[in-house]
């Protein structure tokens, strides 16, 4: 008997097509799967479709045919331990996908067709009295700036180009605000926050070489300096020497509080502004991995 599973597709993602759409489903097909087409229509549908699913079935095989926004919105609706979540790449950045090496939809259909999944941990904050989960990090400070003032209409022409004018723009007008992480008896006062629960970010670019999806905790960037700090972890980045710049302190956590008001942004989407309180979940869900 073909195994039920649900497709959660977001028609916005970077790379989508309705021909796509179409071969997905036949290669779902193929591979032994029944599976149930979801379309989102709005930013609430992928949390509200994952607390569906959880309520109403056993153990159901949830793939999320999108980018990392819609992934992470899928996160926030499931209940702990009782669902197995598929990844097939649509998006802009595809940072989930690439953090699991899926190099291609065929990739994916035939990760889901063997069936390895493995529990992974995620982060959670908590801002304004809302909780808020993340697969692959939260960003507070510039990042958070640079998500949060990127332009629709750029993002549709440019892709990730958009996110390149929008961090000019955010360089320009430079925030010398600082914020306070606090984690355990560790203090550090920087300019900006990066909470690492996977190695890559923005792309292929291995930011957190010690972060673990299928181990709880964090690696925790803070980066001080100014606007040539910033512009150093880039450079950083595009060699993979970020994380021993003399700029970032490095360490890592379970739990860390922030201070501070300046934007938050959770596996590419703004989400708020800071405070918040960070903390590691284990085993929320199974990866296929």
């Amino acid at each position: 008997m073909s195994r039920r599973c649900f497709l959660i597709v977001n028609p916005t993602s970077g790379t989508y097509s309705p021909q796509k759409i179409e071969r997905i489903m036949k290669g779902l097909a193929e591979r032994g799967f029944a599976p149930e087409l979801l379309p989102t229509q709005s930013a609430a549908d992928p949390a509200r479709f994952a607390a569906r699913l959880c309520r109403e079935e056993s153990d159901p095989l949830i793939v999320v045919a999108g980018g990392d926004g819609t992934i992470n919105g899928v996160l926030n609706g499931l209940a702990p331990g009782a669902a197995t979540l598929g990844v097939i790449p649509l998006g802009t950045s595809n940072v989930l996908a690439r953090e699991l090496e899926i190099t291609s939809v065929d990739d994916a259909l035939d990760r889901l067709a063997h069936g390895d999944a493995r529990p992974i941990s995620v982060g959670e904050i908590v801002a304004g009295g809302e909780r808020r989960r993340f697969i692959l990090m939260a960003g507070v400070g510039f990042d958070g700036a640079v998500v949060r003032d990127v332009r629709l209409p750029e993002k549709k022409a440019l892709g990730k180009g958009a996110y390149v004018l929008s961090a000019l723009r955010t360089l320009w007008n430079w925030d010398a605000s600082t914020v306070a992480v606090t984690a355990g008896e560790r203090n550090v006062t920087c300019h900006g926050v990066i909470v690492c629960n996977a190695s890559k970010y923005g792309g292929n670019f291995r930011l957190a070489p010690e972060a673990d999806l299928f181990a709880p905790g964090f690696q925790v960037l803070c980066i001080s300096g100014g606007r040539l700090a910033y512009l150093g972890l880039a450079l950083g980045l595009l060699n993979g020497t970020a994380v021993f710049s003399s700029h970032v302190t490095c360490f890592n956590a379970l739990a860390l509080e922030i201070s501070g008001d300046k934007a938050v942004q959770l596996d590419g989407d703004y989400v708020c502004p800071a405070p918040l309180a960070a903390r590691t979940v284990p085993d929320l869900v199974r990866l296929v991995v």
